[in-house]
């Protein structure tokens, strides 16, 4: 055994066994109302993971669950990028990831192995990393990284702080590097001790959008996806809902539906019976939750989910309720010196560059030839060509809601709304404020109508100002 396998093993003996919780967002919808109906039919989760959020939320979220396990899901660290110490904010938000870890008092944060951000653009979705041998290295650099920095400021008896769980994430249409997905998660796992998250419905878009389709059955392919990706060392595993986008209109496709993650969405029976299939696997032995992702989804449909859950996958679970004695190889102390020689300068900048173009590329703009998990050039254009268009437009808020008088400005001016979408990817900028997309939103349209139509400045401001003051007091703002 290693000792990066020693080390994880360590880790995860300390984490107590969940069971089936629920993924949430503290506001979409109501956490509390969630919580109070589901107490009311006997159906109280095993955990909840709570997405990100303001700091007093979260604390009442604690106040108000206080005997119950609560799990974390981070933002805002993009571990794939080979700048993200240099150019992001990553201090200040690893500081605030340590807080809100102490403040629910979890035993992992859950973090997507993608980013938002990439060679100084933002996007409102995340991007899957570039699959590559290089970016594996640098994305361990980086969870290893992470992990001292929650391991020096936590608070666990165990004498380190709370694990950190990468998250495969979803194909959005597209994939690219030159690596098959399992091989890159098994380069992290073998370099980092670090746990991981496998979502269901995130593995059926690898099968969708990498053509794996094309190549052989469902089942075949997951059976081989399993054998090949490090299985014990996923702790906890998501499921979600799928759905065609909105802006998916160009009718019947060969193969199977254009379904991309969406966790308002219903959960289709495939991914139940997926989740059966995995949950079978003899390398499963750490598992420690499996949780359904159900924000922006309504109550009503949450409950009939859960409950619908707990009936066929209840029994199943309780494989892992007791953690075998001979897991635990030590207090947990030793085995906390692994150290990872840095990318060397010339590697990093050589993949950030690549990192560039892949920001250049998925926008439509020339770049240098990169490697595609999908050779579907359809697939590609349907992102830049619908998805990520709306996701500038209406991701986040309605512009048209957001801006009512400046949008009538504009159009009585002959500027297409449309426009805004080129300007926002028409160069690359600063990335050094925290992450929050609707703030850039508002930050960036002001700044495109001050450029094309500059005698509604003043109104854009006055309509930014009371956005930004009115979404901080929401921010802010719990349940009664």
């Amino acid at each position: 055994m290693t000792t990066v396998e020693r080390e994880f093993r360590n880790r995860a003996a300390h984490i107590p066994w969940h069971g089936l919780g629920l993924s949430v967002d503290v506001y979409s919808p109501d956490l509390f109302e969630l919580a109070e109906t589901l107490a009311g039919r006997g159906a109280v989760p095993g955990y909840w993971e709570v997405f990100r959020a303001a700091q007093p939320a979260l604390a009442e979220v604690r106040r108000r669950l206080p005997d119950a396990l609560l799990e974390y899901h981070g933002e805002g660290l993009w571990l794939t990028q080979p700048d993200w110490t240099t150019a992001y904010p990553f201090n200040g938000e690893l500081d605030e990831a340590a807080a809100h870890l102490r403040t629910l008092g979890s035993h992992w944060m859950t973090h997507e192995c993608a980013a938002k951000q990439m060679a100084g653009h933002t996007f409102g979705t995340y991007l899957p990393p570039l699959y590559t041998a290089v970016g594996a290295e640098v994305a361990a650099g980086n969870l290893a990284l992470t992990q001292r920095r929650l391991d020096r400021d936590g608070e666990a008896e165990a004498g380190f702080g709370p694990l950190v769980l990468l998250e495969m994430p979803p194909l959005t249409y597209f994939g690219l590097g030159d690596l098959p997905i399992p091989e890159f998660f098994r380069l992290v796992a073998e370099r980092t001790p670090c746990g991981l998250v496998l979502d269901i419905g995130h593995l059926w878009t690898v099968y969708r959008y990498a053509g794996w389709w094309r190549r052989e059955p469902l089942p075949a392919f997951v059976a081989d996806f399993l054998d090949a990706f490090p299985l014990e060392r996923v702790v906890q595993i998501h499921v979600a809902g799928l759905a065609e986008h909105v802006t998916d209109a160009a009718g019947p496709s060969q193969g199977p539906p254009r379904w991309i993650d969406a966790h308002g969405s219903p959960i289709p029976e495939v991914l139940e019976d997926l989740l059966e299939q995995i949950l079978a696997h003899p390398r499963l032995v750490n598992l420690r939750g499996l949780a359904l992702e159900v924000d922006t989804k309504p109550i009503s449909r949450i409950v009939v989910e859960f409950e619908r859950f707990r009936e066929r996958f209840g029994r199943a679970l309780e494989r892992w309720r007791s953690v075998p004695e001979n897991v635990l190889l030590s207090d947990g102390r030793d085995g906390r010196e692994v150290e990872l020689n840095p990318v060397d300068s010339t590697t990093a900048a050589r993949l950030l560059n690549r990192y560039g173009d892949y920001a250049r590329f998925v926008t439509g703009h020339p770049s240098g030839e990169l490697p595609s998990l999908e050779a579907d050039p359809d697939m590609m254009e349907l992102y830049r060509r619908t998805y990520l268009p709306y996701e500038i437009l209406h991701w986040g808020g309605e512009l048209r809601d957001m801006f009512p008088a400046t949008c009538l400005a504009l159009e009585e001016a002959g500027v297409p709304l449309g426009s805004f979408v080129a300007f926002w990817f028409r160069e690359p900028r600063p990335c050094g404020e925290p992450y929050d997309f609707f703030l850039r939103k508002l930050d960036r349209f002001t700044a495109f109508v001050r450029e094309v139509l500059p005698q509604a400045a003043p109104l854009v401001q006055q309509e930014a100002d009371g956005l930004r003051s009115g979404y901080r007091a929401a921010c802010e703002r719990v349940s009664a």
